[in-house]
């Protein structure tokens, strides 16, 4: 008989912690998930508000709930890569240290993400590992906070005795609201905004991301491995990439984007495009939208993420994982990337966030 297992999710309302969340609580854990505030909740998770931070705070929450698994989605943005590096390790640490407390942890999961291979925001893509890029590669030169953040695990590791595993996501698309990095609700948006106003629905990244090869992640893909990964005696201490299996062209993408939209694709405009400094005026647009179709009421920038779409969008380097290693250790998985858009776009419209 399997001990009970009880789960924390730290970032619980972003696109990574909710899907992972609602994964354990569909096998059957004890899920507890913490926020610094109330957003998103999920019938059956405990929810918990605090700070990972302040360490008296956190204490008081979570050293007493016999957590047996920790699974890491946060982080926090900074000015310079040396201050993500300062904070984004100190709030994992932190969390380690009170975790492990009064109970030691079995197992610890972070969740990092390709700029391992990409480099950091400030150096993002200049120099990029190799495609395909594969968990044996080494780090790149120069600071990286996921490097800081792995280094953290690894000594929480050895002081603890907890297992652990990475998991190294691409740009993840699945169902969130109010989360900075959600380029599947941005593009949402903006299709619904071009279909509204008569815009042409322009691509807004790079001649190379249009043409180029490369993937991205389900959320639901990437908590069904979160799970595999925190119980596979095989897959103890590993780093894994997690992205949906399938490569792909933008420009193709972009047309069957269009199409669920009622809209067109014009095919690359020859310049990128960025979304942000075009979607000024996108909450004053947005309320109208609101207002004649009688949606949610939220402005667009609670759910838009324009600068996050078009650094990915905008890169100039090819970008795709390989998901080898954890074929080979049994994890089978598989997401149609269409599908990932398609899914989300059809539960946003039967939430009532977009027309």
């Amino acid at each position: 008989m399997v001990a009970p297992r009880k789960a924390l999710v730290i970032g619980v309302t972003g696109i990574t912690g909710n899907n992972i969340a609602r994964e354990l609580l569909a096998n059957d854990w004890t899920v507890y998930g913490l926020s610094r505030k109330p957003g998103q909740e999920i019938e059956g998770v405990h929810h918990i508000y605090a700070d990972v931070m302040k360490t008296s705070d956190l204490h008081e929450k979570v050293a007493d709930l016999g957590i047996t698994h920790l699974f890491y989605c946060t982080w926090s943005r900074q000015a310079t890569e040396a201050e993500n590096c300062l904070v984004n390790k100190a709030m994992l640490a932190n969390t380690l240290d009170t975790v492990n407390a009064k109970t030691p942890l079995e197992h610890a999961l972070l969740i990092t993400g390709l700029k391992h291979y990409l480099g950091p925001f400030e150096d993002y893509a200049k120099n990029p590992a190799e495609t395909p890029f594969r968990e044996s590669q080494g780090r790149l030169p120069g600071q990286n906070f996921y490097y800081d953040q792995e280094d953290a695990l690894f000594e929480g590791a050895e002081k603890y005795g907890y297992s652990w595993s990475v998991h190294r996501p691409h740009t993840m698309i699945g169902y969130a609201l109010g989360n900075v990095m959600n380029m599947g609700v941005t593009l949402a948006l903006y299709a619904t905004m071009c279909k509204e106003t008569g815009k042409p629905f322009v691509f807004p990244g790079s001649v190379e991301q249009y043409n180029g090869v490369t993937d991205v992640t389900d959320a639901r893909i990437m908590a069904k491995h979160a799970v595999w990964s925190s119980t596979a005696p095989q897959a103890r201490n590993q780093a894994f990439n997690t992205v949906n299996g399938e490569v792909f062209r933008w420009r193709q993408l972009w047309t069957s984007i269009a199409a669920y939209f009622g809209l067109e694709n014009p095919g690359h405009p020859g310049e990128v495009l960025p979304l942000e400094p075009r979607m000024a005026d996108a909450d004053e647009v947005w309320a109208g939208i609101v207002a004649k179709h009688g949606l949610k009421d939220m402005k667009a920038s609670e759910l838009a993420s324009w600068w996050h779409t078009d650094a990915d969008l905008g890169r100039t380097s090819e970008t795709f994982a390989d998901m080898s290693k954890s074929r080979e250790m049994g994890f089978l998985e598989y997401q149609t990337t269409l599908r990932s858009f398609t899914d989300l776009f059809d539960r946003l419209r039967g939430e009532n966030i977009i027309p």
